[in-house]
């Protein structure tokens, strides 16, 4: 039966996690553009009413220009609809008004923001403000000059109002490339996950062989010894005896591969649980569990001739997001005690540290080759199978240290003792 791939809730979250980045970036992109753009178009406006106060002062000249006359008559030349010109001296008086007769026109204008503006850095525009006199919006834009303030100012029409508005056809091009490429981005995520998820199957069914592999051994033992037993009714005691006890041996095999398997499993959710509240967190002292794991592989070290050392001050507190992270914790530590037992030849000595926030798990054993140091934390690795398993193990006992470490968000890695020997740190 050919096997179904499961790609649409990966694909949906790593789509709309990278398209949602991308819409923000776009957003923000066209906000920018559409400021820009107006501020740019509003420069244009003020440009060419500088341009118009400029031809007035120049024309006029300083006698001119304080003239209503000549002010005029200059406003008739350009024939700009609505426009009202205002000469202003640099105390705010207003000395020229050509668009009202009001009172409010002649005002101290010194606080108006394109006097004020024009005043202090020859230039200022105000954009969209309804004036005291008419009543009118108007746009403002204000010159300096020698000893005067020339301030022009047009109306707020439909036509200027349409020709300060952002062009939109920006608008619709960023949208039809947006469409294009979340197409795109669909095609890239569904390939990705359509991979991602291949590659879990793949592991899983890697995972499943090997495990297979692993329990057939033990299982073909009890199976073959309990057959033994069952066609040789006459069997002497002392023999049957010690089928019954390989039998059990190889069932407590079986049962560590199957608790190491459940183990490993339940670090490889350990990432996709929902955060744990601060309230919730754990936090576990690691220095008892260590002096724990010394204690209860006593026996063992003492039968390999190997001392055990341990320097690790009074109290190294981990924060955990397990509900159980001493269990965990025993785990990392009896199984590098174990590996080095197990499998540190000649080994003499074992140092357990911990300096600058890593541990360390050091032996002066035969070490292991170069070559194997980058696989050693890989499922069912072994770098000598067959002793690996007259020996007892899982091959999952260096993986399980590595989950643990990595749920915790720590790092781990391998290399060889200065002068011989294995030396594993990892650090939360």
């Amino acid at each position: 039966m050919a096997t179904v791939l499961n790609i649409k809730p990966f694909q949906k979250r790593l789509f709309f996690s990278i398209g949602g980045i991308f819409l923000l970036y776009a957003v923000c992109f066209g906000v920018y553009q559409h400021s820009r753009e107006k501020a740019y178009k509003t420069d244009i406006l003020h440009s060419r009413l500088q341009m118009f106060n400029y031809g007035l002062y120049q024309q006029a000249g300083a006698q001119g220009i304080v003239s209503d006359s000549v002010v005029a008559h200059y406003i008739r030349l350009n024939d700009i609809e609505g426009l009202r010109v205002t000469v202003i001296d640099t105390c705010g008086l207003v000395i020229v008004d050509c668009g009202s007769d009001t009172s409010a026109a002649r005002s101290n204008h010194l606080e108006r923001r394109e006097v004020k503006d024009a005043v202090a850095f020859g230039s200022g525009y105000d954009i969209k403000r309804t004036s005291e006199s008419t009543r009118e919006t108007y746009f403002y834009s204000a010159t300096r000059f020698d000893g005067v303030v020339v301030r022009s100012a047009v109306p707020y029409s439909a036509a200027l109002t349409q020709s300060l508005r952002p062009d939109s056809s920006y608008i619709f091009f960023a949208t039809a490339v947006t469409l294009l490429l979340s197409v795109v981005l669909y095609c890239i995520t569904r390939h990705i996950s359509r991979r991602s998820e291949e590659d879990k199957l793949r592991i899983k069914r890697q995972l499943t062989q090997n495990a297979a592999h692993e329990l057939k051994t033990p299982a073909a033992s009890i199976n073959g010894y309990l057959e033994s037993i069952i066609d040789n009714p006459d069997m002497p005691d002392e023999k049957r005896r010690h089928f019954l006890e390989r039998c059990y041996a190889q069932s407590g095999r079986m049962c560590k591969l199957l608790k190491d398997m459940a183990q490993l499993s339940h670090l490889d959710e350990i990432p996709s649980l929902p955060p744990r509240k601060k309230s919730s967190k754990r936090f576990c002292d690691i220095v008892p569990i260590v002096r724990a794991v010394i204690d209860d592989t006593a026996p063992q070290l003492l039968q390999k001739g190997i001392v055990s050392e341990v320097n690790l001050p009074d109290k190294i507190v981990i924060e955990s997001p397990l509900d159980n992270p001493e269990d965990v914790f025993y785990g990392v530590f009896r199984n590098l005690v174990d590996n080095a037992v197990a499998y540190a030849a000649g080994a003499s000595y074992l140092k357990i540290c911990y300096e600058g926030g890593v541990f360390t798990v050091a032996d002066n054993g035969a070490g292991v080759p170069d070559e194997h140091l980058p696989y050693i934390f890989e499922r069912f690795y072994r770098v000598d199978k067959g002793r690996s398993r007259k020996l007892g193990g899982t091959g999952l006992g260096l993986a399980i240290v590595k989950n643990a470490v990595t749920v915790h968000s720590g790092t781990i890695s391998a290399h060889q003792t200065p002068g011989g020997g294995l030396t594993v740190s990892f650090g939360f």
